[in-house]
């Protein structure tokens, strides 16, 4: 360990302890919420910049006036305090707006992915019991073609938020933006009442076949999230600049970003959807100081032409998920990053880590009390000794991340019940004991002189999801549409790994039925474009005489991983969907080697 190792992480101490102080679970009866947090940026630091979006900026006064005013708009309309409203809109001013607005009433914001339709959309807005539904006029189409299907009434329970096309409200929606245009500006009386442990949105987990959990954030975790991120994560200021062009409907771009900006004061830079081309260009007109980012995105901004000046740029700082390895120090030293707060956890978890003492290659450390416990990857199944407890694995060794249930660290879990219960394990170290099962293999690192606290480093995904295009993909949900296809008789789904590229991508070992002889490759690909989104769909398939099964009947899934589509290693037909093909095609030696390589971008 260096003399600038020691003294860096020294310097961290200040932080520490604050974040130590502001970490302690407050109360769920307190009295605070996301929009309090909004109102005090706006008496205090009423006339600077809260947001510029696409040449426009609003000050945090504004803002909240504008909150006020929709929130006025909407009590009108019957939102009630516990009520949901679907929120589905893309990254603008108008969003956070909604939000900020939905909070001061003490509703919940349903923040829908913006990519669903049809049947997913209908879902997200049923599930939630969603009084009401604000959307933009840039997804009026979407709205449109599910509205037949859902409980709310036309005329009524459709609001409207105008893009800058300027195309009118349909006449089966109310224009928000007009019908707040005249209401009182000034803070609402009934936001001082709502309370932490109230529920303030509900993140749609990626729903594979097209049916996403809704997990529930209170307040608590909001503030607690975004308190991590301004202090001790980002250690932003009023005078920063967050560079955010991550969907707000998620839990990175909304708890850390908007989270950050509105816990501190900082302004933010908020992008409709992220850009490779036109990153550095807007980060140094904007003088972008801190970047909320998923690893993926660093990744393309790695294999973007290289200038000598990337360097040059006011990034100092940013903080998200998934930055991987083999990424991390080219991505800090090409454009110039001092700090890196990389986090780990789960929008419904119970367990969050953070890396706050700016060290390399890890997701840092954690105040939670978890345990890395023993996991047969090959069986797919927790491992536990005779007396039916769960075997902690030694230092340095990959195991099954579990987070501790317990008051101070609640699963607040799903609106469904069982969907709930499926993610807890019970009796891990003891009797009676509930911990919540993160899916995801992590280990202990050696990171240098870090005051006490271990730190770790993301390993892989496990079990039934793995990860691919900044979507959690459900192996048991693609199986299940993949069985459906009328040549397949039975099929195992998982990830595998693929050069340059973050994630795994699908791979699924078919056995056809009897009497077929081959598969129909171009019916095949039909299908499954129907069935599943562009993230689900197997990116390679290999076609099985038989698979191999456990003893109790689980599929075997450890050699198909390891072999993954190496044509070395594989004497089944391998097939590939290629980007931009129409069609799934054999696996041939040059395809083979251009995506070894890395060339080929899937």
């Amino acid at each position: 360990m260096g003399i600038h190792d020691f003294a860096s992480t020294l310097m961290q101490v200040p932080g520490l302890l604050k974040l130590k102080k502001g970490m302690q679970p407050r109360p769920k009866s307190d009295k605070d919420c996301i929009a309090r947090l909004v109102e005090d940026k706006a008496e205090r630091f009423k006339d600077r910049t809260a947001v510029i979006f696409e040449g426009n900026s609003v000050t945090w006064g504004t803002l909240n006036a504008a909150a006020n005013r929709y929130a006025r708009t909407l009590e009108s309309l019957g939102v009630e305090r516990g009520d949901t409203v679907s929120v589905l809109m893309e990254n603008r001013i108008e969003f956070l707006t909604t939000v900020v607005a939905l909070s001061k009433l003490g509703a919940v914001a349903g923040l829908i992915n913006t990519n669903l339709r049809e049947q997913p959309l209908i879902h997200c807005v049923t599930v939630t019991e969603s009084k009401k539904c604000v959307f933009g006029g840039e997804l009026t189409e979407a709205v449109q073609s599910v509205k037949s299907e859902l409980h709310l009434a036309e005329g009524s329970d459709y609001l409207f938020v105008p893009d800058t096309d300027g195309t009118p409200a349909p006449n089966w929606a109310q224009d928000l933006d007009a019908a707040s245009a005249e209401r009182e500006s000034a803070n609402l009386p009934q936001t001082g009442e709502v309370t932490l442990g109230e529920t303030a949105c509900y993140i749609f987990t990626s729903g594979t076949t097209g049916l996403p959990k809704a997990a529930v954030l209170s307040n608590r975790r909001f503030m607690a999230s975004a308190g991590l991120a301004a202090t001790a994560g980002l250690k932003c200021t009023p005078d920063d600049r967050l560079y955010i062009c991550l969907p707000l409907y998620h839990g990175t771009g909304l708890l850390i970003g908007v989270g950050a900006a509105f816990s501190s004061g900082a302004a933010m830079v908020v992008r409709r959807r992220f850009s490779a081309s036109n990153f550095l260009r807007e980060v140094r007109e904007q003088g972008a100081t801190c970047l909320i980012y998923i690893g993926e995105l660093c990744r393309y901004l790695c294999n973007t032409p290289r200038a000598d000046d990337d360097h040059r740029n006011p990034l100092t700082r940013m903080m998200g998920n998934g930055l991987r390895p083999d990424v991390w120090m080219e991505f800090k030293e090409r454009f110039g990053i001092k700090r890196i707060s990389e986090f780990y956890g789960a929008s419904e978890g119970n367990v969050a880590f953070a890396n706050l003492l700016n060290k390399d290659c890890t997701v840092g450390m954690t105040s939670s009390k978890v345990a890395l416990v023993r996991y047969d990857v090959d069986a797919d199944e927790i491992v536990r000794d005779d007396a039916g407890r769960c075997i902690e694995v030694p230092e340095g060794e990959a195991g099954l991340l579990l987070g501790h249930i317990n008051p101070e660290a609640e699963f607040e879990g799903y609106t469904n019940a069982e969907a709930t219960e499926k993610k807890i394990v019970r009796d891990v170290l003891e009797e009676g004991d509930a911990w919540f099962n993160s899916g995801d293999l992590l280990r202990t690192i050696d990171a240098g002189f870090t005051m006490g606290y271990p730190h770790y480093q993301f390993v892989d995904r496990v079990g039934d999801t793995f990860r691919w295009k900044s979507e959690n993909v459900s192996t048991n949900e693609v199986g299940e549409i993949v069985n459906g296809f009328e040549q397949v008789e039975f099929c195992n789904v998982y990830g595998v790994e693929v050069p340059k590229a973050d994630g795994r991508a699908g791979m699924a070992a078919l056995r056809l039925r009897e009497g077929v002889d081959e598969l129909d490759l171009q019916a095949f690909t039909e299908y499954v474009s129907r069935e599943l989104p562009s993230y689900a769909r197997p990116v390679f398939l290999r076609v099985q005489g038989e698979i191999e099964v456990t003893g109790t009947m689980k599929m075997v899934k450890g050699d198909l991983k390891r072999e993954g589509y190496d044509l070395e290693a594989v004497d089944d037909p391998l097939y590939v969907l290629a980007p931009g093909a129409d069609s799934y095609r054999p696996l041939d030696a040059d395809l083979y080697a251009a995506i070894a390589s890395g060339e080929a971008r899937l």
